[in-house]
């Protein structure tokens, strides 16, 4: 206890230069922190991506879309268990700044294969009953006030035209890596608006399947005899695991993606500089007093954890601080950014890194004018006084 109150009391000596220390730990935490997060969320997708599922899109490109008679001959192939598939739909909510994922999905198998979207039997029997119907994500319902019951009406732009969807079900995640900002509608309605609007030939396409597995272990496996099953044909097609699938999508900005974690770590470096020059500024000032220690006895080793318990102090003040106000920052930022990250959560990773960092910090400042005051010289210690 008396440590302590003589670390407490030696820190806020010169209360003004502590004050500011701690103010950058707080913003180089908190920046960590919230960085960390960002790339957490672009990853949140493949985070939540299951291993038993697998993707099937076209050879060529996601943009070309796949006969819906792939969906029986899949389904035969040995390991396969079931099989769903999806389109991307792209319309506009209001203006372009609304944007969320839209898919156009068959109800019935594509919830069997995806049981992180949890509705309630009611839920999901009205909306498997009406093909008007659409179901949307807790966050997404929140986001708009959006209620069961609701008309939501879409701006065409692959399908053109004013589309009204009637909402019968907003479905929670499972855990809190589920994206819970999506919209799903009838595949069948869009099929049947294509259909009617002349364009016979791509109705009975779709964007991807979804095929789900017995054994995760026989992915690669699975992937092969599928992709073999259509080879040669005039939609040749690439099987990859969803995990895979969305790390496609997240290698496209690989580099932005390193440019933020680099930025990440040198705030770090930067915060720990200010901090050793704190403490090296500490060290110089109390050359006197640490010379009068050793003159009454007190070891080297008693100097060192002075300064080392110091450091650490305010590094670990200043940085739990930021820790803190690491949530409302990461609250305010993604209500800023609107949906453009469907999972936004600061992770125990990230705020275990925070504090590790704050640690790092307070041991790396500290350990050059440690050194050298357990190395004083008594004599010339007490000369600086004069």
């Amino acid at each position: 206890m008396f440590l302590f109150k003589l670390l407490l009391r030696n820190a806020f000596r010169h209360r003004l230069r502590t004050l500011l220390t701690m103010v950058g730990l707080v913003v180089a935490i908190c920046a960590f922190g919230l960085l960390r997060t960002v790339v957490d969320a672009w990853y949140a997708g493949v985070d939540a991506s299951s291993s038993a599922r697998l993707v099937t899109r076209s050879a060529i490109s996601l943009t070309f879309p796949l006969p819906l008679n792939y969906a029986e001959r899949i389904r035969a192939v040995e390991g396969v268990k079931a099989i769903s598939w999806a389109n991307w739909f792209g319309g506009i909510y209001i203006t372009e700044r609304n944007f969320f994922a839209q898919f156009a999905v068959d109800p019935e198998s594509y919830l069997k294969l995806y049981p992180e979207f949890q509705l309630t039997d009611r839920e999901k029997a009205e909306f498997l009953r009406d093909r008007q119907g659409c179901v949307v994500g807790r966050k997404l319902a929140a986001k708009f006030g959006w209620k069961v019951g609701d008309t939501v009406s879409l701006r065409g732009t692959i399908y053109p035209g004013t589309w009204s969807f009637t909402i019968r079900g907003i479905y929670q995640g499972q855990d809190a890596k589920t994206d819970e900002q999506q919209m799903f509608i009838h595949w069948k309605r869009l099929s049947e608006a294509v259909r009617v609007s002349g364009a016979r030939s791509s109705a009975d396409y779709v964007g991807v399947y979804i095929v789900g597995i017995h054994n995760p272990d026989d992915a690669p496996q699975v992937s092969r005899r599928i992709d073999t099953l259509f080879h040669n044909s005039l939609a040749e097609t690439l099987t990859e695991t969803e995990k895979a699938f969305q790390l496609s999508f997240v290698s496209m900005s690989e580099a932005i993606l390193l440019a933020v974690q680099a930025v990440s770590f040198i705030i770090i470096l930067i915060i720990m500089a200010v901090m050793a020059n704190t403490m090296t500024m500490t060290a110089r000032e109390r050359l006197a007093e640490y010379a009068t220690l050793k003159a009454l006895g007190f070891s080297p080793g008693f100097v060192v954890r002075l300064l080392f318990g110091e450091s650490l102090l305010i590094a670990l003040i200043g940085g739990g601080l930021g820790v803190a106000a690491t949530f409302p920052v990461a609250k305010a930022f993604v209500g800023a950014v609107g949906t453009l990250f469907p999972v936004f959560n600061v992770s125990a990773t990230t705020l275990a890194l925070q504090v590790l960092a704050c640690v790092v910090v307070g041991v790396v400042a500290a350990a050059w004018p440690a050194w050298k005051m357990s190395r004083i010289d008594i004599v010339q210690g007490l000369r600086h006084v004069a």
